[in-house]
C-alpha cells in the first residue's frame, strides 16, 4: 500500500555540460522513511551523484525535511553545499546548523610535556605529602590514646569490641585454611629434600623456625590487610561520600578517638592471636605431612617443638602482629581519610591502602629480620 507523500527523487536528464536535475518531493522525515523501506534505495541513489559537482539540486518541494533527510543529502553532497541548490527558507537553517557542526574540530589530547624528572619530582612530593600525613595520624591516636587511658569509662569500648569481631573473629576461617595448607605444602617438600640427605629429624625445625618466627605472622598480616584494611579503607570511604565525617565534626564528634583509635586497638589486640592462630594451624597442616610422607608421629613432632624453637621466637611472633595489626589500621585509616567524595577515589583509594599496607608489612619484617637477627635461635 502505497504512502501518502512518500519521500521521492527525481531525475531530470540534461545536456552532458549542463548536468543532472536532481528533484525531492515529498516526507524526509525519519518515520516516513523507515515506513516505506526506501532508506536503502534512496540512499543508493543519492550515492551516484556524489562524485557529480554540475548537477543541479532541487529541495524547495520537500513537504518536510528532518535531520536524518537533511544528513542524507549532505553525505551525498560530500558534505559540502553543491554549486547549483534551490532551499526552502524553512530548510537553509537546518543545512547551516549540519554545516556548523561539520567544522567543528575534535578536541585534542594535550601531549603530556613532563619529563621524567619532573615526574620523580611529583613522585617524590607525593611521597612526602602522605608520609607528612601519617606522621600527623600516628600523633593523633597517640593523643587519643592519652586521653583514652586517662578517662577509660568514657572510650569508645562498643567501637573496640566491634572490630575486633570484624577484623579478628570472622578472620579466623580464611586464616586457618591458608595457614593449614602452607603447612601441608611446606612439610611437603622439605620432607621430600630432608629425605635425600638423611635429615629426616630436622623437619622439625625447619617448621618450627620457618612458621613461628616468619611464616605465620607475615601470612596473617597480609590476609589481614587484604580483607580488614580494605574494609577499614572502604568504610572511612564511603563515610567521606555520604557525608558523614563531616556530620560528625559538625557535632563535636572527634574522628581519631571514635573511628581511627577503636581500629588500632582491636587490630593490635587481635593480629598476635590471629598469629597464634595461623601457627597452630599451619603447625598441624605440618605435622599430618611429616606423618604421611616421613611416617613422623605427632607425639615427637611435639615433643621436639619446643627444643627446636626457643621461647624468644614466640615472644618476636606475638611482637610482629602486634605491630603489623597497628601498621594496618593506620595505612587503612590513612588511606580513607583522604578519599574524596566520588566512586572512582574510593576504589583507587581501597586498593592503593591494600598495596601500600602489604608493603609496608614486608619492610616492617624485614626490619624485624635486621634487629633480631642474633635473637631466637638455638
Amino acid at each position: 500500500m502505497p504512502i501518502e507523500n512518500a519521500p521521492t527523487l527525481t531525475v531530470n536528464k540534461s545536456p552532458p555540460d549542463a548536468g543532472q536535475s536532481v528533484v525531492a518531493t515529498g516526507i524526509w522525515q525519519v518515520h516516513a522513511l523507515a515506513e516505506c523501506g526506501k532508506i536503502k534505495s534512496l540512499g543508493a541513489t543519492l550515492a551516484e551523484f556524489k562524485d557529480d559537482a554540475a548537477a543541479s539540486w532541487d529541495l524547495s518541494q520537500i513537504a518536510s525535511l528532518d535531520h536524518i533527510g537533511a544528513q542524507m543529502f549532505w553525505n551525498a553532497w560530500g558534505k559540502a553545499r553543491p554549486a547549483r541548490l534551490l532551499l526552502a527558507d524553512r530548510q537553509e537553517e537546518l543545512f547551516e546548523r549540519i554545516e556548523a557542526a561539520g567544522k567543528l574540530q575534535p578536541p585534542r589530547t594535550p601531549r603530556d610535556r613532563l619529563t621524567w624528572v619532573m615526574k620523580l619530582g611529583m613522585t617524590m612530593l607525593s611521597f612526602f605529602e602522605h608520609m607528612g600525613g601519617f606522621i600527623g595520624l600516628i600523633g593523633q591516636v597517640t593523643q587519643d590514646l592519652g586521653r583514652f587511658i586517662r578517662h577509660p569509662r568514657t572510650g569508645p569500648w562498643r567501637e573496640i569490641s566491634a572490630n575486633i569481631y570484624h577484623a579478628g573473629f570472622q578472620a579466623l576461617g580464611i586464616t586457618a585454611l591458608v595457614g593449614f595448607l602452607i603447612g601441608v605444602v611446606l612439610s611437603y617438600l622439605s620432607a621430600q629434600q630432608l629425605r635425600s640427605y638423611g635429615g629426616d629429624v630436622f623437619l622439625v625445625d625447619l617448621l618450627g623456625m620457618s612458621i613461628i618466627r616468619e611464616l605465620g605472622p607475615l601470612l596473617a598480616a597480609i590476609l589481614v590487610a587484604g580483607r580488614s584494611g580494605s574494609s577499614i579503607t572502604a568504610q572511612l570511604g564511603v563515610m567521606r561520600v555520604t557525608e558523614e565525617l563531616d556530620a560528625m565534626l559538625v557535632m563535636g564528634i572527634s574522628h581519631g578517638y571514635r573511628l581511627i583509635m577503636p581500629k588500632v586497638i582491636a587490630l593490635a589486640i587481635s593480629m598476635p592471636l590471629l598469629v597464634v592462630w595461623t601457627d597452630t594451624m599451619a603447625l598441624i597442616g605440618g605435622i599430618l605431612a611429616a606423618k604421611v610422607e616421613l611416617h613422623m608421629s605427632a607425639r615427637y613432632f611435639i615433643q621436639e617443638l619446643p627444643d627446636a624453637v626457643p621461647f624468644a621466637n614466640y615472644i618476636i611472633g606475638l611482637l610482629k602482629g602486634c605491630v603489623f595489626g597497628v601498621l594496618i589500621a593506620l595505612v587503612s585509616c590513612h588511606f580513607g581519610l583522604r578519599i574524596k567524595p566520588d566512586t572512582e577515589s574510593l576504589g583507587h583509594g581501597t586498593t592503593t591502602s591494600v598495596v601500600t599496607a602489604i608493603t609496608v608489612v614486608i619492610l616492617a619484617d624485614a626490619v624485624f629480620a635486621i634487629i633480631f637477627s642474633g635473637v631466637g635461635f638455638p
